[in-house]
């Protein structure tokens, strides 16, 4: 099979940063799936993972990807959701090889049915993001579903990426939390609004004051998702007494004892903490990717897809890495198909 892999860790700029090789097709044992890969998106945990994350011992070859879509080829003995020729869409584990192969294993209890309405491509863009999104809204935050008024907002900082996209969608069409949404240009300002954001302040900008402007001098939910350190003064001058504080990034520092004196709670969400330790609540991640997937072919929930990359190979691969690493994305990147 092809896959794209590297074998040291290196800046994207490098000529071996990212190789098209060809491995030996993998084998369905145990709980997976065999997957014929169809197409792919890139995260910022893609650049993160290959700028320091050696090969596993005993393998010549690291390959990355964790969002994807694709076909069951063939499943494993203990396999009990899923058959042969099933349309599926997950996002993988960060244990185990990644999802930019034409084959891919994976357990069964991390994987759903795509939605009926979607592309491969559409579908591709929103696993990892979505598990990211649905996990910290409800399974961190403790948010209700539901529409039944409660007067609480939601602040999320970098609400145009990849997590953005959909945590804005899910907490609006969801919940009943008025959410505030942060971006820095016109054109994320707008995508924003166009996801269903209530309001949405510029992060560029002092964002105690900006809520102020709004109207909304204390927010009871902050989701930080990018930049946390850069602002995270200004997020503890904004979040009400009591309130809950979520974040995804990876802050060099934070002085948590500043959230002390508010009784603020923080919550940590890292998708991948199911499937890495294998915990017992791991079918979770099957149960929500299978409900997110009735949303969207009910049209509640949209792809956040905004750039088709072309197919799956070493070149493009290497040009979304440093479209990520430049900070200037808005909603997914995703590649599709194979190379004859």
């Amino acid at each position: 099979m092809k896959a794209i892999a590297y074998k040291v860790p290196q800046a994207i700029e490098q000529p071996d940063s990212l190789l098209d090789i060809e491995l030996s097709d993998p084998v369905a044992t145990g709980r997976d799936l065999l997957v014929q890969i169809k197409a792919v998106s890139v995260n910022p945990v893609d650049t993160k993972v290959r700028q320091g994350a050696k090969p596993a011992d005993g393998q010549e070859y690291k390959i990355l990807g964790w969002d994807a879509s694709g076909i069951v080829q063939a499943v494993g003995p203990e396999v009990s959701l899923f058959k042969p020729g099933d349309r599926v869409w997950y996002a993988g584990s960060i244990a185990r090889q990644g999802t930019n192969s034409q084959l891919h294993l994976v357990d069964e209890r991390i994987v759903a049915l795509a939605p009926k309405s979607l592309d491969f491509a559409a579908a591709a863009a929103l696993p990892l993001t979505t598990i990211t999104a649905w996990e910290m809204l409800f399974d961190r935050l403790g948010i209700a579903l539901g529409k039944a008024p409660t007067g609480k907002s939601l602040l999320i900082v970098g609400a145009s990426g990849g997590v953005g996209s959909i945590l804005t969608q899910l907490a609006s069409r969801l919940t009943s939390l008025t959410v505030i949404g942060t971006a820095s240009r016109p054109e994320t300002q707008a995508w924003v609004r166009e996801l269903g954001a209530h309001h949405v302040i510029d992060h560029s900008k002092p964002l105690a004051a900006e809520l102020e402007r709004l109207g909304y001098p204390q927010v009871d939910y902050v989701v930080s998702l990018t930049h946390t350190d850069q602002h995270f003064e200004q997020i503890v001058q904004a979040i009400a007494p009591q309130g809950k504080f979520g974040l995804i990034d990876d802050p060099a520092s934070l002085d948590i004892g500043l959230l002390k004196r508010k009784s603020v709670s923080l919550h940590w969400e890292f998708m991948f903490t199911r499937s890495l330790f294998e915990t017992h609540d791991m079918l979770a991640q099957h149960r929500l990717l299978s409900e997110v997937a009735e949303l969207i072919d009910a049209g509640l929930i949209r792809t956040t897809l905004s750039k088709r990359f072309g197919t799956i190979n070493a070149s493009n691969l290497k040009q979304a890495h440093a479209l990520i690493e430049s900070g200037k994305t808005r909603g997914k990147l995703v590649l599709e198909g194979w190379d004859e």
